[in-house]
């Protein structure tokens, strides 16, 4: 397991938002967190990427603390594109991408190397930007945009790529476009946690979903196995009705649920 939490508790400062939770991410799978409005997703994410510590508990990387590791040996090995991305004055898009290399360089390193040259010009091919690398971060779309800031994190070469709510902002072409690129990078072997609002979407593009409901883990598993209109019903306090698509199971939002849980 690259990735693993242990009776993990956390938030910010003395409020707790996520509790005891206990998760083991597969290699090579993508498991996406889902749930209401403040039940935690995001925070619990934080805890995975080393951003927040632990009130309780711990983050495992590859069987070793996370939260004792150096931060450099830690960005080797997982890559988070954050919900909000600061936009870094007239830097252009391969200069942007080329920030992904800084935990493979030495502290006295300016110049890249010929590994860290070919690690920017591959992540610019997989996001398809090699047409933008000189254009400037602030002309770009919004879907380039979040193209351009995965390419960043896919420069750092990582085993694990944390995501939080990478297709808010984005209409539905570019939301299919960038999960249809990460699909790609899935099946390449890049193991992936997205946090997503869209619950379909979750669904058509997950292996393993993870319910989240007031800071705690409802449910956990396969997308098959968990997208029932109990589960739907319980976290999110709706009705639905599950489909049959062409892309697998999706549901039809009905009406709220009258019961409060």
């Amino acid at each position: 397991m690259p990735l693993n939490s242990y009776n993990l508790s956390g938030g910010y400062d003395s409020r707790v938002i996520v509790h005891h939770l206990d998760l083991d991410l597969q290699q090579g799978e993508w498991l996406s967190l889902v749930g209401a409005n403040g039940s935690g997703k995001s925070t619990f994410l934080k805890l995975l990427a080393r951003i927040l510590p632990p009130i309780t508990g711990k983050v495992l990387l590859d069987g070793k603390e996370i939260h004792c590791l150096p931060p450099q040996t830690v960005a080797k090995r997982i890559a988070i594109l954050p919900q909000q991305q600061i936009i870094p004055s007239g830097l252009t898009v391969r200069q942007l991408v080329s920030l992904g290399r800084t935990p493979h360089q030495s502290w006295y390193q300016w110049d890249l190397t010929k590994c860290d040259r070919i690690a920017v010009n591959e992540a610019l091919a997989q996001t398809e930007l090699e047409s933008y690398a000189d254009r400037p971060v602030s002309q770009l779309s919004g879907g380039e945009r979040q193209r351009a800031f995965l390419a960043l994190a896919l420069a750092q070469n990582p085993q694990v790529l944390l995501l939080d709510e990478p297709t808010t902002y984005l209409d539905i072409h570019y939301q299919l476009q960038l999960l249809e690129l990460l699909k790609r990078l899935h099946l390449e072997g890049l193991t992936i946690i997205t946090v997503l609002h869209e619950i379909n979407l979750a669904a058509r593009y997950s292996d393993r979903i993870a319910f989240m409901r007031q800071g705690r883990l409802y449910t956990v598993g396969e997308t098959e196995e968990v997208l029932t209109e109990t589960n739907i019903a319980e976290v999110f306090n709706v009705e639905v009705m599950i489909l049959n698509t062409p892309v697998g199971k999706q549901i039809c939002p009905l009406t709220p649920s009258l019961a409060v849980r």
